[in-house]
């Protein structure tokens, strides 16, 4: 497996790639994040993503990063959370900007970043070089880190299977890969050419969360996870007791209100998480703004409520 080796990835499970609240003055919205932090964990995840695209990563300055990343680092440690993982985003267009954000999200008690590959001038952002930015990056991270494939956010930049792999084996920091690109075939071929134990490969949304654990996938990084973390961990639970009937059960929940909450956007899951569990608000840094509460209503509603009221259950 040439140069694999050391860094071990972030352990199998639920991810939740936390939303940042801000208040009206769009500044930080610091006990509303504390309340999140608190309430992801107690809802049985392995990890929380900080700063990724639900978190509204370009709107962030470099201190208020830090700031961010202490402050759930602080809240996980003081309630006694100490296994949780914290997986930072890191990704900026140049090397150089990327291993900063690396270094301080190292800094600030990160255990992991996740990397967007570069896409300024996008035409320009061939497979040689998408492949020699992550090993520049890797070459000298003060961090382990993912790649985060996400061609919604990098003006359509898809990275290969083949990328993954060859870039996994040749790079020992390089431990794991988020993919919201939704393809479960590019994560069976991931997952089924490099060890577990080396690399994780991870659904990146709750829609195809169990067709992915099927493929190999580490578990899931999703957005969804923000509103209902213990449905994500009770798919896991009844994936792993070899109850797949159960597991589909729960997933066709899942897959709806994935579908339901993707048309409301970042402030439809802060606006969600607020009128169901009472703190924070859908506020965004423009220009994502806010979000108009009847918006959460009709069909939209419902299919989001219906995983809301299994939450609350379990």
């Amino acid at each position: 497996m040439g140069s694999i080796s050391a860094f071990a990835p972030p352990p199998f499970g639920v991810y939740a790639p936390l939303v940042t609240f801000f208040n009206e003055d769009e500044s930080l919205d610091i006990p509303s994040i504390e309340s999140h932090t608190l309430r992801m964990a107690e809802g049985g995840v392995a990890g929380l993503v900080i700063q990724g695209s639900n978190g509204e990563a370009p709107h962030l300055l470099h201190d208020e990063r830090q700031t961010l990343v202490r402050t759930v680092h602080n809240t996980l440690q003081k309630n006694g959370f100490h296994d949780i993982k914290l997986i930072v985003g890191c990704g900026a267009p140049s090397v150089r900007e990327t291993l900063l954000y690396l270094a301080e999200a190292k800094a600030a008690g990160g255990d992991f970043g996740l990397v967007l590959p570069p896409a300024y001038w996008t035409a320009a952002m061939g497979v040689p070089v998408i492949e020699k930015f992550f090993s520049d990056v890797a070459a000298e991270s003060e961090l382990p880190f993912l790649i985060y494939n996400f061609p919604g956010v990098t003006g359509g930049i898809d990275i290969s299977s083949d990328s993954i792999i060859h870039l996994a084996k040749a790079e020992p920091k390089i431990v794991g890969v988020k993919l919201t690109c939704g393809n479960v075939g590019k994560l069976q071929r991931i997952s089924s050419a490099l060890p577990k134990e080396k690399f994780a490969a991870f659904a990146g949304k709750s829609d195809f969360f169990l067709p992915a654990l099927v493929a190999g996938s580490n578990g899931v990084i999703a957005a969804l996870a923000n509103v209902t973390p213990k449905v994500h961990t009770e798919v896991l639970r009844l994936y792993k007791a070899g109850d797949l009937q159960g597991a589909i059960g729960v997933q066709n929940k899942l897959s709806n209100a994935d579908w339901a909450i993707l048309k409301l956007g970042v402030a439809g899951v802060k606006g969600s998480v607020a009128k169901y569990f009472g703190y924070g608000t859908s506020q965004g840094r423009r220009p994502l703004g806010s979000m108009a509460p009847e918006k959460l209503s009709g069909e939209v509603a419902a299919d989001i409520k219906t995983v809301v009221e299994l939450e609350k259950i379990l």
